[in-house]
């Protein structure tokens, strides 16, 4: 049985992964308290991925990273971290007592600081060497590789409903996909003599 838990919710038309830090501008009264409320009470919050292409009402669960700017306005600048992907069962115009909303989800509890594969590293490591970027030991897990790959929102939606062995295939053949293209500019360079 799934076991939903009511959180805090901030919808929007962004679907962080795992281990990914996303800006945020906080400028409405109800998320300037979700914000004051985050600060003083150390809690995660949902980003529910509000966009029709989103059918199986997949959200992230965040942690406030840090406030970057206050302003006098009241406005803030903002960085989260997603720690977690949920599943939103019911969506409520406002949580508990709060001007901002909630909602009732389900987390996946994903492991996402487990390493990745061999193969996988291996394969990432080619992609970095294409970029001429020096071996980095800090990306060890499949969600460092997908949040380096920069996925649209279709790739993210059909990344986090795969299986784990159809995420690293899906990771590798972006990889080659990349090394690919990254393989095709230099040839041009060399033929067009690019400045």
């Amino acid at each position: 049985m799934t076991d939903f838990v009511s959180i805090p919710m901030f919808p929007l038309s962004i679907f962080p992964l795992p281990g990914e830090m996303v800006p945020l501008h906080i400028f409405e009264p109800r998320y300037r308290q979700l914000l004051e409320d985050a600060e003083s009470r150390d809690f995660s919050f949902g980003i529910y991925f509000n966009h029709k292409s989103n059918t199986e009402k997949l959200g992230s669960l965040v942690k406030l990273e840090s406030v970057i700017k206050r302003y006098k306005t009241g406005e803030s600048d903002i960085i989260v971290r997603c720690i977690d992907i949920f599943t939103m069962d019911k969506l409520f115009r406002t949580y508990k007592d709060k001007l901002y909303p909630g909602g009732l989800v389900a987390c996946r509890q994903l492991d996402i600081h487990k390493p990745m594969s061999e193969k996988l590293k291996s394969h990432f490591d080619e992609y970095h060497q294409s970029l001429k970027i020096a071996k980095n030991d800090a990306h060890n897990s499949m969600y460092d590789v997908a949040n380096e790959l920069g996925f649209d929102f279709a790739e993210r939606l059909r990344f986090v409903n795969y299986s784990e062995s159809q995420q690293e295939s899906f990771l590798i053949s972006r990889i080659k996909y990349h090394v690919q293209l990254l393989t095709h500019v230099e040839k041009a360079r060399d033929v067009f003599h690019l400045n």
